[in-house]
Order: C-alpha cells, then structure tokens, then sequence
C-alpha cells in the first residue's frame, strides 16, 4: 500500500505492450531468473515464486479491503520503477515494473497532503470511517498471518513433521553423523549420541547446539552426551568455520508423523503462537539499543562482532532437524531469505512450509510496528485521529509534521536494508553445526 501519486500517464484501457527499451529490463529480468536456475536450481526458483506470491498477496489483502470498503484504488502493480507490462481494468490499472522489489497498491487519498479531484474526496481513504480504515491497515499482515496458517496447517496434515511439531517440539534430538576431521568426531562423538550440554549450557534442540556453537570458535569445552541411557561427559575444542564455531554433527530427525484434521488446527494455533512470540522478542531485542549496537559492530568487523549479542528469547523460525534455523540475532535480507530458503527446501516439504510461514509471521508482524511508512503507521495515524475527532467532526492529521520522522524511519529502514544484504553476501549463516 502507497500514499505516494504515480507521476506517470494514465494509459488507454487494454493491454499495453512493453517499448524497445523496457523490453531490455524484461530480457535482464529473464536473465535473472535463469541464472538464479543455473546457481540455486529448482529450489531457489520455487523459494523466489513463494517470495513474490508473498507479496501479492500482501497488496491484494489491501487491494480487497479497500474495494469492499468504497475506496478508489487507481494502481495494482508487482515491482517498481519502469513499467514493463499494464492493463486497466475499471478504474484500476494492473500491470509489472522492471525492479522485483516488491509490490504496491494505489489508494487515493492517503493523507491530507494529496490532492484528489473533488469528485472522488468521498472515496478517498481519508474520508472512510475508522474501521474501514483500520482495516485496510491490517489487511496486509492478515494476510500474512493467514499464509502462516495455512503452510503450518499443511505441513501436519499432508507432509507431516519431526515428531508432530515444527516449532515447540524440545524433547532430545540424537545425532545421526558426524563430519569427517571434526571436532565433533576428534571429541568422540558418535551417531546416536544425544547431545544435553555445552559449557554447561543446558541443550534442547538443534537451534541451541547451533547458537551455543557458534559463538565459540576455537574454545575448549566440555560436552554431556547421553549415550546407552547414561550420560558421558567429552572434551572438545571448537573448530571454526568462516569465523563462526563448527562441531560437525548432522542431526537424526525424529520420525516424520501427519495428524488429522482436528488435532493439526490446534497444533496450528499453538505454533503459530510461539513463532510470534519468538518473533516479538527478537524485534525487540534487535531494535534495543544494544541490539542495533551488536548489529552495527557487526557489520563493522564483517560479520565477526567483537561484542557479544542480545537474547534474542529464541530463533524466529526453526525445525526440529534444524535445517530451518535463522537465528544468528540479526535480520536477514531477501538474498539470505532466498539462500537459507532453496538449502532448506531441499530437507522436504515441512522444512520449507517451516521457513514460508516463518517469513510471513515476520514481515507480517514487522509491518505492524506503528511507524510510517508501514502499514501500522497508517493504523496509527487513523487511530489518533478517531481519538482526537469530536462531535460529529473528524480530525485529520497533518502528515507534513511527521516527514522529518518518515524521513529518518525510511533512512534507518535503508542503512539496516543494505547492511543485511552485505552481511548475507561476506557472511552467510550456515545451517551446519
């Protein structure tokens, strides 16, 4: 959704064929995608596909939600910049641009700053009640939220799961190999082992092994394992794996198990629940001061903090195989979102339904904080000015005194953008311990 005019000209209805030179950008597209096919194959394309119908859906949420609500909605387009394709249909025109960056909806009136002709003021989002306007806010981030739902829903009932859950699921995981010339196997790590503690740090699931590793490179410490149902202590030392803490053990899934309808909704919601939960915290921590401070030393030293990071409170999208861990307490970018999703993809199914509603339940939740320009800005505003409206008169924000705050929102949205890109390009996350 965009409170921004298109300054381009409104064209004819009908299809409209692409010039000679946004023909270029098309076969450039092209081109990208067949070379994302030649390095990533079939798994990175469908992680792209998912990203976009993501995306789609997101627009359309709010596309939907302001036609049921009478608003004028001029603009449904994927991408931005240059136009390669358009149609208009009604009074909306639908259509593709050049940079795959997302999508946006045009819905006039936005804000008191937008001039509209006085023929459609009624149909203007600023002249909508406060629920119809609260609820083309929210619109996007349902339907995320549904998107989540539905991949957890059918990753118990169709795929099926490790031990029934993709989420919650703690009880102890048994190691199934161990790499050849590690520290797990110099250790004397061997396959059915079921490690319980490192450095005396209390070990549940995969995630844990793979955060509590990681942060230690090169250390000896010592590890509990559990073995013929006693516990064995064993000495290791840390290997190191572009500049992050390596073991070298491969997980033993838990026995994959589909429910039925009735026990998988409840599964659904409670998952669904701690995936937001786990999500909340880490928002929070990473936008504290010390977590934008680990975040932005980070950066500095190239991926390798000279700090120690916040308590994220746990991963914000995890398996119980592991293998759909994103948790190194920093954001992602979409080139690591595409990454870690084609290298989870490949584990079946539930490991990429797992990351699909992961992805969702965050952009979903991301989209709510109430700060312009995302979606829980213009629910703020609309709230604030359903409070301070009296008798009958409605109040109407003047947005031109937020812009220094858009302006800075924006910066710090961009400066976080391009430092996650640059991380996820000098410093992947690996989903090996």
């Amino acid at each position: 959704m965009t409170d921004v005019a298109d300054n381009e000209a409104t064209q004819p209805p009908g299809p409209v064929a692409p010039a000679p030179d946004k023909r270029i950008s098309l076969v450039l597209l092209f081109a990208l995608l067949v070379l994302a096919a030649m390095v990533g194959g079939w798994s990175l394309l469908l992680v792209i596909f998912a990203i976009v119908v993501m995306i789609v859906l997101h627009e359309l949420g709010h596309f939907i939600a302001a036609k049921k609500s009478g608003m004028k909605v001029t603009e449904f387009f994927l991408g931005f910049g240059p136009k390669l394709w358009s149609t208009t249909r009604g009074e909306t025109e639908y259509g593709i641009k050049a940079l795959p960056a997302g999508a946006y909806v045009k819905v006039i009136g936005m804000n008191n700053l937008e001039e509209v002709p006085p023929e459609d003021e009624s149909r203007t989002y600023r002249a909508k009640s406060y629920p119809r306007r609260f609820a083309v806010g929210v619109a996007g981030s349902t339907m995320h939220f549904i998107q989540a739902l539905v991949a957890i829903f059918i990753a118990f009932t169709i795929f099926g799961t490790p031990g029934g859950h993709l989420f919650t699921h703690t009880d102890e995981f048994r190691i199934k190999d161990t790499v050849a010339g590690s520290a797990a196997e110099a250790a004397g790590i061997r396959p059915g082992d079921g490690i319980v503690a490192i450095d005396g740090e209390h070990i549940d699931t995969f995630t844990q092994l793979h955060d509590v590793i990681a942060a230690r490179p090169g250390k000896t410490v010592a590890i509990v394992v559990v073995r013929g149902g006693h516990e064995t202590t064993l000495t290791a030392t840390i290997g190191t794996q572009d500049g992050h803490g390596f073991l070298g053990v491969e997980p033993s899934n838990p026995p994959t198990e589909r429910v039925n309808p009735i026990t998988a909704a409840g599964r659904t919601v409670t998952e669904f629940g701690s995936l937001s939960k786990a999500t909340v915290q880490f928002m929070g921590s990473f936008f504290s001061p010390s977590g934008l401070s680990h975040f932005a030393d980070t950066v500095v030293n190239r991926g390798s903090p000279t700090v120690s990071g916040p308590d994220t409170g746990g991963s914000t999208g995890s398996s119980q195989s592991g293998s759909s861990t994103v948790d190194e307490n920093r954001p992602i970018s979409i080139v690591g979102a595409a990454s870690i999703g084609s290298e989870i993809t490949r584990d079946g199914p539930f490991a990429f339904l797992a990351f699909f509603a992961s992805l969702n339940v965050v952009v979903g939740i991301f989209n709510l904080i109430p700060l312009l320009p995302l979606d829980g800005g213009h629910i703020a505003i609309a709230t604030y000015e359903r409070l301070r409206s009296r008798h009958g008169r409605q109040y109407r924000a003047d947005v031109m005194k937020l812009m220094p705050l858009v302006y800075a929102v924006v910066a710090v949205l961009v400066v976080i953008g391009l430092s996650t890109v640059f991380l996820d390009i000098v410093d992947p996350i690996h989903l090996n311990n």
